[in-house]
């Protein structure tokens, strides 16, 4: 039944309307000479603008009211309720519903069930219903959510009746906060009963979990543990000792084994149950604790009688143990140790590295074995891979040992790499009293093979990198019309610290032309050289062997000083390129490389840089 009524938001303005006796009084006379007629109809009009400002300014309002009441039934059908008492809560709806709903001023009634989500089982209409089962789809029955079923019955009400929420549960909510949203109702005018659902204060039996280790290997005795609680909620049961089987078993694919059957008396509180055992096969298990009372009076919710656990049983552990490709077999004993320790050890060289996460995954542990980043011509750990391996470490839990040598750390040009930031020390010496300088100077000249100036920039940068910041750096190149140092001026080599992001930001400059001959170049390195004070020095040319051959007594000043040279022959015309090449480095006790893909040249670079 609907109702009309006039309100005012703010009333206070109606003392407005006293202005009209006042109007009529001194306004009367003022405007008899306008004639009788006219002098009604203003004074009626000014009376009129006066009554409708004030009506505005006090926010006149026709209100429809209505005793109409929607009354919606929230029922908690969670696993925390016995089905029995499920059944029991549909019936008082149906009985309430009839009554107390008054057919004259058309109440309505709906319900709304819940567990771990919410759902409509019958919408708000008027007329009597009859709830004999739950028929609608409301998710998992595992947890009880009330926040969620209150918001949907806050959005399911119509607009124009009161609104009332009865609420049927045993209050075990485990998902979401019901006490946050009932104050936002309440302030909304919608009014929450709350219906207790008292269970039975019989005892409750709970397989809380099995435990086992987190690290199973094949062969190692074990032991699992199953934890039951006994739960008891009254004075007179809490000394309840219940008795029953229990039951552990253990399926890998299709086979089930009964690892244990026995009779336990469960005593009030957390029981824990022990068994040990050995698994033979690595596989991946399930195991699953089943306990049965012997009187089904003793237990409420036989549903959570039942817990599993996972776990995978590896075999022997494996270690992937790389060596250099050019010193197969240093590390024999070692492998030979972990075997004798049960330990699976396979053995990969740096010319066939992993090419995949995938393939580390397979391994325990990674072994660097006094490695260098780049191993003989082309061997060489790319940043892809060096990325594998300390993602296998930090993400996966693999284990990475890097055993010292002189091909290992920075010595092995890991500096400055992702490895560096994974390992728990530094990679370079930082003590000056302790740490040997070197000086390196790169002569380039590869400008007539395809791309040789990107090639070129690419080697030197690689180069650059893994010097050490006590080092020496210099690079020469064939300018316009003379040979120069691409940086520090007349004195060419100046040292790494400060200075090696200038270095590479010079290379994206360098535009080195066609060197007519090595002697003046090699002679600006050798004065170059004479400048600093390092125990090692050594120069790198790479060429084509076009530029005319250095002067013996060059030759003779370079292998007096001690400084080696190595030379990479790249697109040489025959013999009368290579063989000048070939002699500058074995005169001076340096390397000779010729390459015939120039994507093996930072590599090459790399491992003669860090000499």
């Amino acid at each position: 039944m609907l109702n009309w009524e006039i309100g005012f938001d703010s009333p206070w303005y109606l003392l407005l309307l006293l202005l009209v006796p006042l109007i009529w009084l001194f306004s009367f006379k003022s405007l008899a000479g306008l004639g009788r007629l006219r002098r009604f109809l203003a004074l009626a009009f000014r009376t009129a603008i006066v009554v409708l400002m004030a009506l505005c300014l006090a926010e006149i309002q026709l209100q429809q009211t209505s005793d109409k009441v929607t009354v919606i039934y929230v029922l908690d059908q969670s696993e925390s309720i016995p089905a029995g008492k499920r059944q029991m809560m549909l019936d008082y709806v149906t009985e309430d519903v009839a009554a107390h709903r008054d057919m004259e001023r058309e109440d309505r009634a709906g319900v709304i069930v819940f567990g771990r989500e919410a759902t409509i089982e019958i919408p708000p209409f008027d007329d009597d219903i009859a709830v004999s089962q739950v028929e609608s789809n409301f998710g998992a029955t595992d947890a009880t959510n009330l926040e969620a079923a209150l918001k949907l019955a806050q959005a399911s009400f119509p607009e124009d009746s009161a609104k009332r929420i009865v609420v049927v549960t045993d209050g075990n909510e485990n998902l979401g906060n019901s006490t946050s949203i009932a104050p936002l109702l309440a302030e909304q005018g919608i009014g929450i009963d709350v219906v207790p659902v008292r269970l039975s204060t019989k005892a409750e039996i709970d397989v809380e979990k099995v435990a086992l280790p987190n690290d199973i290997r094949h062969g190692q005795p074990i032991e699992a543990r199953v934890v039951v609680n006994n739960y008891t909620d009254s004075e007179e049961n809490k000394n309840r000792v219940v008795k029953g089987k229990l039951t552990i078993k253990r399926k890998s694919g299709k086979f089930e084994q009964l690892l244990a059957e026995q009779q336990v008396e469960l005593q009030p509180g957390k029981n824990v149950f022990p068994f040990r055992h050995t698994i033979d096969e690595p596989a991946f298990y399930t195991y699953e604790a089943d306990f049965t009372p012997n009187d089904a009076q003793d237990d409420l919710m036989p549903q959570n009688n039942k817990a599993t656990s996972f776990t995978y049983v590896r075999g022997k552990g494996r270690v992937l143990l790389i060596e250099d490709s050019e010193s197969k077999g240093e590390f024999d004993y070692l492998v030979s140790r972990l075997q004798a320790n049960e330990i699976e050890v396979v053995t990969q060289d740096t010319g066939e590295l992993f090419s995949s996460l995938a393939d580390l995954q397979a391994y325990d542990c990674v072994i660097l074995a006094n490695v260098p980043r780049s191993s003989g011509d082309t061997a060489s750990f790319s940043d892809e891979q060096i990325e594998m391996l300390v993602r296998n470490t930090q993400q996966m839990g693999a284990g990475l040992v890097m055993l010292g040598g002189p091909n290992s750390f920075g010595a092995g040009g890991w500096a400055n790499t992702e490895l560096e930031k994974a390992m728990p020390v530094d990679f370079q010496i930082k003590n000056t009293k302790i740490q040997a300088v070197g000086a390196l100077v790169l002569l380039m000249h590869a400008s007539e093979m395809a791309q040789g100036n990107y090639w070129q920039k690419r080697v030197a940068y690689e180069s650059i990198k893994v010097l050490g910041p006590m080092d020496y750096a210099g690079l020469i190149h064939w300018g316009p019309g003379a040979d120069e140092w691409l940086w520090g001026g007349n004195v060419g080599l100046i040292r790494v610290g400060t200075q090696k992001n200038t270095m590479l930001s010079r290379l994206n400059r360098m535009t080195p032309g066609d060197m007519p001959q090595f002697d003046p170049a090699m002679r600006m390195a050798l004065a170059g050289f004479g400048r600093v004070n390092a125990s090692v020095k050594q120069m790198i040319i790479i060429s084509d062997g076009d530029p005319s051959p250095p002067s013996g007594a060059t030759m003779g000043q370079y292998k007096a000083a001690g400084i080696m040279i190595s030379t990479v022959a790249i697109g040489t015309h025959g013999p009368a390129g290579s063989t000048p090449l070939q002699n500058i480095a074995t005169a001076t006790g340096g390397k000779y490389y010729v390459v015939t893909n120039p994507k093996a040249l930072p590599r090459i670079f790399v491992r003669e840089a860090r000499k």
